[in-house]
């Protein structure tokens, strides 16, 4: 003899799994994510976010001393900003280069956090000929 269960406890169990699946589905959306900015959207920016770039001029300091400072403009703009970084610098780090870097807007300066410093790789990213 099959016993019945109670259609109250599967309500609940498909309730709870309903509310878990929308929870994780927010949190991989929309949940906690680092925005990720040109230098022409900086301005008026508050908070941390990712910068992405390619860095111009020379750079100049240490990276972990008073910090590398260098030039970041928009991949296919004109606007800049000036960046000041400490930590680890990649070996493919040079002028040119496309770059990503987290940290916060500060008196016209991006000040990025310790060892959040990324190159692209520029052949990765060209078209195929």
């Amino acid at each position: 003899m099959a016993r019945r269960g109670s259609p109250a406890r599967l309500i609940v169990a498909l309730s709870v799994a309903a509310v878990l699946a929308v929870f994780l589905l927010y949190t991989s959306i929309a949940g906690g994510g680092t925005p990720s900015l040109r230098p022409s959207q900086l301005t008026g920016h508050t908070g941390r976010v990712s910068l992405m770039g390619q860095v111009v001029g020379k750079p100049s300091g240490d990276a972990h001393a008073a910090g590398l400072r260098f030039q970041l403009r928009d991949v296919k703009g004109h606007a800049t900003v000036p960046v000041v970084y400490r930590g680890s610098v990649p070996d493919l780090f040079r002028t040119g280069r496309d770059v990503v870097v987290d940290g916060t807007l500060r008196n016209g300066a991006f000040v990025a956090v310790p060892n959040t410093l990324v190159t692209k790789c520029p052949s990765k990213y060209s078209p195929k000929r």
